[in-house]
């Protein structure tokens, strides 16, 4: 089985970094590519980033690409997301998925998910 456990999030200014981590406490994380979605308030869950099972292919959102690294260490079963640059507008509770298949245009199809990290950004 795969049991996500994200951490990290907290509150931050604009301008400001974390780094959100997405642990797997099951099967080897190797046979999983990873995604991070966030939902905000009032809105639906959107699409942050995604990383291959060997972390060699990765797609951002247009609106993170450049400020939000996605990487993965599979000896240590962890994903990693840092963000830099922070925005108000990234402000949202940041999830992490698995699936056994990477895709680049397919968002769905993620079998596996965490509780979510709350992560807000102040002005």
């Amino acid at each position: 089985q795969v049991q996500l456990v994200e951490s990290g999030g907290g509150l931050v200014q604009t301008g400001d970094s974390l780094r959100l981590s997405c642990a797997n406490s099951g099967r080897s994380f190797s046979n999983y590519a990873v995604g991070w979605f966030r939902q905000a308030p009032g809105k639906e869950r959107e699409f942050v980033a995604t990383i291959s099972r060997s972390g060699g292919s990765i797609t951002y959102a247009d609106s993170v690409k450049g400020r939000f690294t996605i990487s993965r260490d599979n000896a240590k079963n962890t994903v990693i997301l840092q963000m830099n640059s922070l925005k108000p507008e990234d402000t949202a509770v940041y999830y992490c998925a698995a699936r056994t298949v990477y895709s680049s245009s397919y968002l769905g199809g993620y079998n596996y998910w965490g509780q979510g990290t709350q992560v807000t950004v102040s002005s």
